[in-house]
């Protein structure tokens, strides 16, 4: 039997520090080698692309595998649908039954925030206290979500291209966290002087630049998620202590596939992966000038543990429709 999800089922279970815990545990797994994670599929399609992500986790709280297809538009909140959607499938490695079939956009946007959230756990200054956010879409929110839960943030500055957006995640924000917040009219006010910075956006040319960026910033570089996009002038990556989510999906479709590509970055660069640093074998923040960056492109793990941890409170809950597909 496999238990059916909804998206208003899951989020009477998903929250913040459910994902925060899921991820943690999903990249100390990684960092321990206890995963398979094979690189994500693109199928890129008129105005958007859709992404097939699968792979393997073993934790202390289960064994689990399975596959996200997400679906990516980044123009459909002009017509008022989601940006990303998705399904997430969870399978038993050991029988091959299906566990789960749930809607995973939600599940998307947690992990995603969770794992910037767990970046600036071990790469941002402890005394950080200044966010600025680069796009204001679902992405900013989550991540502000989550570092609000990991660094003493006392004020954040929200920068889009599109200021009705960036000035709802703005009173947003001011609303429910009680926090100073600014509203930016150039992207440079969100950049310069912040402790931290996230960057959300589609870009395919750099538009973060190094002489914005103050010695002590760690950067959430979160856009880049398939070849070709990129965010930040690869002198800010030079200039940086640079972790990934995963070495080989990053080299192919991360913050630094396009400066990899042209010459303008190397590979012996990159100073380690985020599961590393988690598990203890690699340190974090070496010193309160250095300039840290964080290349996410989401991992299938972070899915399948929050999908796991998720189903399991369901379960406990009564929620969603147990169906067998197999007769």
């Amino acid at each position: 039997m496999s238990l059916l999800l909804s998206a208003s089922e899951i989020m009477r279970v998903l929250n913040m520090d459910l994902a925060l815990a899921a991820v943690h545990a999903a990249f100390l797994a990684c960092g321990e080698g206890r995963v398979n994670n094979p690189p994500k599929s693109h199928l890129n399609v008129g105005p958007g692309s859709f992404k097939a992500i699968f792979g393997e986790i073993t934790m202390p709280s289960g064994h689990i595998c399975g596959v996200k297809w997400n679906a990516n538009f980044p123009e459909n909140p002009w017509q008022g649908r989601f940006a990303v959607m998705g399904k997430l499938l969870l399978n038993d490695p050991e029988t091959g039954l299906e566990l789960a079939d749930m809607d995973a956009t939600h599940i998307t946007n947690y992990r995603t925030g969770a794992a910037g959230g767990l970046a600036v756990q071990h790469l941002a200054r402890k005394n950080a206290a200044r966010l600025g956010l680069v796009g204001a879409g679902e992405q900013a929110r989550t991540q502000a979500e989550a570092i609000l839960k990991i660094r003493p943030i006392r004020e954040v500055t929200v920068y889009s291209r599109t200021s009705a957006h960036a000035q709802a995640l703005g009173n947003e924000l001011a609303a429910k966290y009680g926090l100073e917040v600014r509203v930016a009219d150039e992207e440079k006010a969100a950049v310069a002087g912040q402790d931290i910075v996230v960057s959300t956006t589609p870009a395919t040319h750099p538009h973060l630049l190094r002489e914005w960026v103050a010695p002590g910033t760690h950067i959430n570089a979160v856009g880049a998620d398939s070849p070709g996009k990129q965010e930040l002038e690869p002198a800010i990556l030079k200039a940086a202590r640079v972790v990934v989510d995963d070495l080989a999906q990053c080299r192919e479709i991360g913050e630094i596939n396009m400066p990899l590509r042209r010459g303008e970055f190397s590979l012996d660069q990159v100073y380690g992966t985020l599961g590393k640093i988690v598990a203890g074998k690699k340190p974090g923040r070496a010193a309160p000038q250095e300039i840290t960056v964080f290349d996410a492109t989401g991992l299938a793990i972070q899915d399948l543990s929050l999908g796991w941890e998720i189903l399991q409170r369901a379960r406990e809950m009564g929620l969603g429709e147990e169906k067998s597909f197999l007769q």
